[in-house]
């Protein structure tokens, strides 16, 4: 199953948020999604979940169905004051099954159970979301794609806001999902992370700056013009011409 960008550029108001982008994610492994503030890392994530649109390109997700991609979000994005209990969220990882309506059943249940099990909140069951911790939360969204089961696993920036036993724990996870042949797609921020638990890199400022083994992509020059590139887009904020080969 491998994930293919071709050409891909998503704009806003014309001006590129990621600008002709092609490449392919490594099928059945961990790819970070890296690179400075405003080079456009999570706008890619939601055009692959197609949440937005391209303004050109395409996104082949190598015959991925809707119910086999789980996606995590920023958790500034999730409305945590609904009146929703750790069991229920974590069962709605079972919407392929049950419908967006449907019970989750006594099977469904245990599932989720055991997924909080995993992320060590088998007490926090019957709690309400909103009297979480944000590393709680966290391991309550991870229980949620553990129910899912999906092939591919699309996060972003999971680790922010978390503390430090709570990412060690996630960071497990995302092994366990490596070894079992799971696609991975992060956004991350910390290079140490990176290089420790991904083995592919992207290295995005809004253009691709360098997309390989994470050893070859981290290098202190690709880092360097990154932040260069990624000031130079800050700075210009070109229009772009989707039909040309740059802006």
């Amino acid at each position: 199953m491998s994930i293919v960008l071709d050409n891909l550029t998503v704009s806003y108001q014309r001006h590129p948020a990621v600008h002709h982008v092609s490449g392919a994610f490594a099928a059945g492994d961990a790819t970070a999604i890296f690179g400075p503030n405003g080079a456009g890392k999570s706008t890619l994530l939601k055009t692959m979940i197609g949440a937005l649109a391209p303004d050109a390109g395409r996104v082949s997700l190598g015959g991925c169905r809707r119910r086999d991609i789980a996606y995590l979000p920023q958790q500034a994005e999730i409305d945590r004051s609904m009146p929703v209990s750790v069991l229920d969220l974590v069962g709605t990882g079972l919407w392929h099954s049950t419908g967006a309506f449907g019970a989750v059943g006594k099977a469904g249940v245990e599932r989720a159970l055991l997924a909080l099990e995993r992320v060590g909140l088998a007490d926090f069951a019957l709690r309400p979301i909103s009297a979480l911790s944000s590393g709680q939360f966290q391991r309550v969204l991870f229980a949620r794609i553990l129910v899912q089961d999906a092939r591919l696993i699309l996060l972003d920036e999971p680790f922010n806001a978390v503390d430090a036993k709570t990412t060690q724990d996630l960071l497990a996870l995302v092994a366990r999902w490596r070894e079992e042949g799971r696609t991975v797609i992060a956004v991350l921020h910390d290079v140490e992370q990176v290089r420790a638990y991904f083995p592919h890199t992207l290295l995005l400022a809004r253009e691709v700056v360098a997309w390989g083994r994470s050893e070859e992509v981290l290098t202190d020059a690709n880092l360097r013009r990154a932040v260069e590139t990624a000031a130079h887009w800050q700075a210009q904020a070109p229009v772009c011409d989707v039909d040309g080969a740059g802006a």
